[in-house]
């Protein structure tokens, strides 16, 4: 099998309704879509979700790192040959170098006609996802705390790091309104300090918050340690996790207790099998996370998940409010929990 054609197409899509987060608001987000038409019946489909605020990309920068690199002619299946020769083009643009392992990640699977979960690991058939909240109004934030309820969902994530009183109300006021059988996971994105963050944990140790998400900034990666240190929940690394290095680095550190691991952060499949088999060795729970992204590329951190036992939790909500997604059905939702359509490769 040979590379004869790579097809990259630019993917706008629309938020049902914008998002605020402790540093930036969200309304709409630029993927860019890889296909590699190769000379056998297989086509490898790929994703790139970048984000300038964490990946460094924009849609714009991303696809012109795709359109530099040269793979045309070759074979595919040698996954680590086309990676290698792709590297110069895509070393600066992680969700690029995504978009690539995953395509081919994708035309391995086709090839032998079985989903990718299951040729890394196939641990499990399905895992619940959370989904998370946006920084709202008490009154707005509890409405659709009990609607995603009502969905299905078993467990929320909660923004917040802009005030600390007020995640502290909301956070109340939501497990009040939920009652205790669902999950409360609270992701700061690095708006605290660590005095703020173990404060948090000791005013809402009632309301039983299952993870606190990257409390600190990640400019600062010994702040973790000492929030992780001092409080009694689990404490999970995003934002300071880019790369391999970095996962040894918390884990050789005792940084955190938990990483979420994003291919559009660490560039791929591949590489985020690598940083699993380090917080394995490291005894570290990992939560397989996204960005705003289309559905075929939620599939790939699903196969993820699926895959491997050390993978706890998935955050895997990114397409959910994604306005005409081409790939929409890539993954299936039932009762809070995500599915593959069980089709070869990424199931597409």
């Amino acid at each position: 099998m040979r590379i004869v054609r790579v097809e990259l197409q630019p993917l706008p899509l629309r938020l049902r309704a914008p998002y605020t987060i402790a540093y930036e608001t969200i309304d709409h987000v630029d993927n860019v879509i890889v296909r590699l038409i190769t000379d056998s019946p297989h086509t490898g489909l790929g994703v790139a979700a970048p984000d300038p605020g964490v990946t460094g990309e924009t849609g714009a920068t991303a696809l012109a790192a795709l359109q530099a690199m040269d793979v045309v002619g070759l074979d595919p299946l040698a996954r680590e040959v086309v990676l290698h020769r792709a590297s110069a083009a895509l070393a600066t643009h992680p969700s690029a170098r995504a978009a690539l392992d995953m395509a081919l990640w994708d035309l391995l699977g086709k090839a032998a006609g079985q989903s990718v979960h299951r040729l890394i690991g196939g641990f499990r058939e399905r895992i619940p996802t959370s989904i998370t909240l946006g920084i709202e109004p008490l009154d707005e934030t509890v409405r659709q705390a009990k609607d995603r309820v009502a969905e299905g969902f078993i467990a929320l994530k909660l923004k917040g790091g802009v005030d600390l009183d007020e995640d502290v109300a909301k956070t109340e006021a939501v497990r009040a309104a939920i009652g205790p059988d669902v999950a409360i996971r609270f992701d700061a994105n690095q708006g605290y300090t660590v005095e703020q963050a173990i404060a948090y944990v000791d005013r809402t140790l009632a309301c039983r918050i299952e993870i606190l998400e990257q409390p600190t900034a990640r400019a600062e990666p010994a702040l973790l340690r000492k929030v992780a240190r001092k409080v009694p929940i689990p404490v999970m690394v995003d934002e300071s996790l880019m790369t391999l290095d970095d996962a040894l680095a918390i884990a050789a550190g005792g940084l955190a207790d938990m990483v979420n691991v994003k291919l559009m952060k660490v560039g791929g499949l591949g590489e985020a099998l690598h940083i699993a088999s380090v917080a394995r060795a490291a005894d570290l729970e990992v939560m397989v996370g996204c960005m705003d992204e289309s559905a075929l590329a939620i599939a790939a951190g699903l196969h993820l998940a699926l895959a491997r036992p050390q993978v706890a939790y998935a955050d895997l909500d990114g397409h959910l409010d994604v306005l005409e997604d081409p790939f929409e059905g890539v993954v299936i939702l039932e009762d809070g929990y995500l599915r593959p359509t069980g089709r070869p490769g990424l199931g597409w």
